[in-house]
Order: C-alpha cells, then structure tokens, then sequence
C-alpha cells in the first residue's frame, strides 16, 4: 500500500472544519474567551523566553543523596524494567542513582522509614544510561516479545497495533541510519510481515486527547469546577511521579487518559463495533518509546471496554506494550531487512492523523498541539501562523513559558520535561502559583516521548544532539503536513459523528477519562 499523499482534499478539510465548529458551538464554548479567562490570575504580556530556573535540566539537589556505586532498586514484579545483576558494574557506576536522583528526582526523594514499596515511576531512564558489560545493559525494558509473537500465531486472535508518534523518528537507529531518520512507512510495512492483522496509529488518538482535553481546559476555565492551572496527562511516569510526590495537586490533573490508552479503549469497542469483530478476540498491543507504559496498561482502571460490555472476557484494553527496542529485536528475529522495505500506510478508521498529533513526541508538542485547537474553539477560525510554529514551547530548555493571547485576553502556559524540572513547577503551583500559569504540560522523560525509556540506546548515556535530531523531524513533518490542527482529522470528526456524540459526551468520559489516586506514604 503506497504511503499517503501530503495534499488531501481541500473540500474534505473545510467540511470538517465546518463540522467541529459546529460541534463546539453546540457545547456553548466558541466566543468565551473574553468572558471566561478575563477573571483569571494576572496575565503576563507578550511571550516569555526560557526561565533561568529552567536552564539547568541536570541540576543535583542536595536533599535525598547517594553514594557512588549504589544501584536503583527495582522490585522483582516491576510491569516495566527488571535488573540482571550479572551485567552490573556495582561499585564503579552509579548511573541509573544518577539519573533517578538528579534528573528524575525521584531516588532519595521518599522517605524509607514510611515507604510501603520500592518506589518508581517506571521511566526507565535507568535502562537508557546504563553501561553495563560487554555492551549488555544491566537494567532493560521487561520483554514481552515472546507473549505477542504467541498471539500473532493464534488463529483466533485479531491483532491489532498502534504506534506512538516518537518510534518513527527512533526506530531506524536500531537498523544503522541516522538518528531522526523517518521511518514511518517502514514501520508499518515491519508490522503488517510480522503478522499483525491491522496496523494502526496512536496519532489518531492523540489527534483525539487534545480534543477531549481542550474542551475540559475550557470546561475548567466556564464552569470553575476544577482548579487552574490545568495539568497535562499524556505521560504515566509523571502521573506516577505526581501520585506519589504531589497527590494534593490531582484535581489539576486532567482526566483524560494517553492516546495509548484511549486507542486501547476504542480498539475493543468502536473499532470492534465497526468493523464486526468480538472484541473478546482482539488483541490489542502498542509500540511506545515508553516503558511507563507497560505500567500505565496494566491499571486497574485501564477496562474501559470489559465495562462497555459488561463482560470481563475483554480484560485490558491494552494487552501489552513493546517498546521501540522489542519491535526492533522482533524485525530482526524475522530476518526482515528493514532499511529495504517499502513505505507503506497505516490502515483506515483509526489510522488517519494530524500534525499536530505528530508533535506529541517531543516535549512542548502536546501543549503546541492544544493551543492550536483552543484558538480554534474559541474564536471560530484557524490559527495564526505563530501558533502553527509556537517556538516559545520547543526546544531542550527543562523549563519552558509562553503566553499567547486569544479574543483580547492572555493564556499563560509552562511546559516541563523530567521529573526534576516537573518537581521545581508542582513547587511553584503549590506556592501559589506566582506565574500565573493557566495550563501546563508534563512530560516524564528529557526531551519527551523522543526520549523515552524504551528508545534505542545510541548514545549512552543520551545526548541532546540526539533527541534534537529526533524532534528536528518531528516538527518538519509537521510543517509539510496540510492538516495541521486536531479538529481537520476526518476520521476523529465520523468518531463522533458515528459512536461518541460530542467532546466530552457520557461515553467520551466512560472511555477516554478516567481518575487517579494518592500513593504518598501511610503515616
């Protein structure tokens, strides 16, 4: 199947355009700009350059410590990561302290006398610095490999995969091209002769969370009912790291679940539903940078479809995650040569994308995306051309502000990428705010999803020169892309049309939103 054209269907877009603006008419939230973020704290005028306290990602605290040599511990059931002791290096390392103490923030930050577990937040940045032996890393993403070749040999099974935005500018590096390298056709053509029954992407629903979670930022911003500033929830190591560091700030969280698992949850209802299949029988997996991920899809709450159905036959709506570095070892293990494979497309339904979901692996992206449709609902026209290059929010800065104004009023917004720097901002909120920030997006890992756990390790430990390569690609797709903004993605206009209703309808919070809970110590 040929890769798809760049120009589409210029009448197509305007009708979707015509059709989301209608939808968001109907929910009573285009033209609120002035009335409703008026009363908010004090804007701050123009665009703010990069924070000095943001300027040092890699800073140390001195509260927590470690002593060289240690080890992260890593419990023997972690969903995510596991440690082969045989390949440490002990006490002439120390990297994976490092990273989760300085960069993460989260080593030496729990107090043991109360700690109930070994806490971690399932990151895996441990896995990306580690040295380990004879070039065998000591710390590795859990391989579930075996598990999903198994459910491409059953016969009864149809197996569905999704893959997120940041592996098709990271996968090439594990075949010897350069870092950045686009291989999304590449990527697709690998799955479907491995056997997968549909190849889909987790695009579509990120083109789907910035719909979902506009419209609750604005809902926020009307109603009042929750707390502003409001926190982005793309990322399960910060939703983790926030659980156990900052659960006094979950009401600024929002609701909606990751593009993975929304795309878990319609998988095995409105993809079933459409296409005849008994969602008992598909099986759903995900290629993620992100070994987070594993965790997050193993949540308790991440059924929505058994609820759907009132059937627990269903189970997950993610049944297993694999990381760039799994679907890389599986290509291999089936001799398929990837750099000679042709580029193909994802298929229909839940397949079709945006630039703006693109933009979603690289940190500043999903708040880049956001805007763009905020502008949209809000004054019924398309993003002025700064907003569709809001360079305020790119870039490796661990801290980023920006302010953009909309209908006469300002929207202050912060972007932060590792826990550490996450950690200096929860500060700041729970101090009162002093920015003036009404919306803020988190993300995990140094450079965002581009520098997830599950990545390939070329360079160890990572480089900027590398993640900068890999969101240098992201954003130039995402320049060339005609439909740049959510709500000009087709196949998210017929979702609604055809099974959701409307942005944040009963059965969008049934499957696409969900809760979270404090894991702070028991005194």
């Amino acid at each position: 199947m040929p890769e798809k054209p760049c120009v589409k269907d210029d009448a197509r877009k305007e009708l979707t355009r015509r059709s989301f603006l209608k939808l968001m008419t109907g929910l009573g939230l285009t033209g609120l700009a002035g009335a409703a973020l008026g009363g908010l704290t004090a804007p701050v005028a123009g665009y703010i350059p990069e924070s000095d306290y943001g300027k040092q990602q890699h800073r140390k605290r001195s509260r927590g410590g470690h002593r060289h040599g240690e080890v992260v511990p890593i419990a023997p059931d972690n969903p995510s990561i596991v440690y082969y002791q045989q390949f440490c290096k002990h006490g002439s390392c120390g990297e994976c302290v490092r990273v989760c103490h300085e960069v993460q923030a989260v080593f030496g930050y729990w107090d043991q006398s109360v700690a109930q577990e070994i806490v971690c937040v399932n990151c895996g940045q441990c896995a990306l610095v580690c040295p380990g032996k004879h070039g065998i890393p000591a710390i590795r993403e859990r391989d579930e490999t075996a598990v999903v070749f198994e459910a491409l040999a059953n016969p009864d099974y149809h197996v569905v995969v999704q893959t997120a935005p940041a592996t098709r500018v990271a996968l090439g590096e594990e075949f010897g091209l350069d870092p950045g390298a686009w291989v999304t056709g590449q990527q697709v053509a690998a799955l479907r002769r491995l056997g997968f029954d549909a190849v889909l992407d987790t695009n579509f629903t990120a083109d789907l969370t910035i719909m979902e979670e506009t419209t609750e930022f604005l809902k926020r911003v009307v109603k009042g009912t929750y707390p502003l500033p409001m926190f982005t929830s793309c990322s399960p190591g910060w939703v983790k790291f926030m659980e156990y560091f900052y659960p006094d700030l979950i009401p600024h969280v929002s609701t909606c679940k990751s593009p993975q698992q929304m795309f878990g949850a319609l998988a095995k209802t409105y993809y079933a539903e459409a296409r005849g299949l008994d969602p008992e029988k598909i099986f759903s997996v995900s290629i993620m940078p992100c070994t987070a991920k594993k965790f997050e899809a193993q949540r308790p709450e991440m059924n929505a479809a058994s609820r759907y159905w009132g059937n627990d036959l269903v189970s997950r709506d993610v049944d297993v995650v694999l990381t760039t570095r799994e679907l890389a070892r599986m290509i291999k293990f089936r001799g398929i040569d990837f750099t000679k494979l042709p580029a193909e497309d994802y298929d229909s339904l839940m397949g079709e994308s945006t630039g703006a979901a693109l933009i979603f692996g690289a940190t500043g992206g999903v708040m880049e995306a956001a805007l763009r449709t905020a502008y949209f609902f809000l004054t019924g026209k398309q993003p002025p051309p700064a907003l569709l290059d809001f360079k305020p929010v790119r870039g490796l800065n661990g801290i980023k502000e920006a302010s953009v104004e909309i209908n006469g009023v300002t929207v202050n917004v912060a972007v932060a990428h590792g826990l550490e720097n996450a950690r200096t901002v929860c500060d700041m909120v729970q101090a009162g705010n002093p920015s003036g920030w009404h919306f803020i997006e988190f993300m995990s890992c140094p450079g965002g999803c581009i520098g997830g756990g599950g990545q390939p390790r070329t360079a160890v430990p990572p480089t900027d020169t590398v993640l900068q390569a890999r969101i240098d690609t992201l954003y130039a797709k995402d320049a060339v892309e005609v439909w740049r903004e959510s709500y000009e993605n087709p196949e998210i206009l017929e979702l609604y049309e055809r099974f959701l209703g409307e942005p944040y309808s009963k059965l969008a919070k049934e499957l696409l939103h969900t809760t979270y809970k404090s894991r702070g110590p028991v005194l």
